[in-house]
């Protein structure tokens, strides 16, 4: 049976032996490597984990796809790197909206992860963090009349500077105000609930899509019109 040594999250106990039972294959990266979610079992306190493996470049990854993770004989340590353990930080009840940016995206998951679990405050911070860089980049460079380093810096600020010249849309105006309320309550007194960050979730949702789901989708449109037109011509 394939086994694999691990610090046990269940029991405590550090690099013990688990049974590894079953996995699944959840990504394929770099044209050579598998990332897997293995079931393995704790041979000290005997209950389950689930381990995210990634294949290892100083391993034989090739013997691995040819003979499967469970089917190793011994440790797969030599064939593996531990990346974590599925817990219910991976609890998906928010996803992104498509096309965003990598860099956005991970502070979104993280701000959603945060709200999954409970953690208001922390979920402010991670959402606000979104808005701040999203916004950042839609401020025109060189002097401009109204924008000082002070509206620069400052999302309160700055967003109701880019409702005021139109570069965001007037329709999320009225729920932008949770920006300011909300965030600020989360950031010094510590005291959101639920509902004050499913606000900023909403917000900050809503104008990702706008930003770049929206004119994604659009150009991807003309896109396929314009091969309609073409393969008809």
């Amino acid at each position: 049976m394939s086994e694999l040594v691990a610090d046990c999250p269940r029991c405590g106990s550090n690099k013990i032996t688990f049974d590894l039972v079953s996995s699944i294959i959840t990504k394929y990266v770099h044209n050579w490597q598998n990332w897997y979610e293995a079931f393995c079992i704790c041979r000290h306190c005997r209950r389950s984990t689930v381990f995210v493996l990634s294949e290892s470049s100083n391993g034989d990854y090739k013997y691995v796809h040819q003979t499967g993770l469970v089917k190793i004989d011994g440790s797969v340590n030599s064939f593996v790197n531990i990346k974590g353990i599925i817990s219910l930080k991976d609890k998906a009840d928010f996803l992104p909206p498509d096309f965003v940016p990598a860099e956005i995206e991970a502070v979104f998951r993280e701000g959603a992860t945060c709200i999954s679990v409970g953690c208001n405050n922390a979920a402010s911070t991670m959402f606000r963090l979104c808005i701040d860089l999203i916004t950042r980049t839609l401020l025109p460079e060189g002097e401009t009349e109204g924008l000082n380093y002070r509206t620069r810096r400052d999302l309160g600020l700055r967003l109701p500077w880019l409702f005021k010249n139109n570069i965001l849309p007037h329709t999320l105006e009225d729920i932008s105000t949770c920006v300011r309320e909300d965030g600020n309550d989360g950031a010094h007194q510590g005291k959101l609930t639920t509902e004050d960050a499913e606000d900023l979730l909403d917000f900050t949702t809503l104008l990702l899509e706008r930003i770049y789901t929206e004119p994604e989708r659009l150009k991807q449109a003309q896109v396929r019109r314009q091969k309609r037109r073409e393969a008809n011509a």
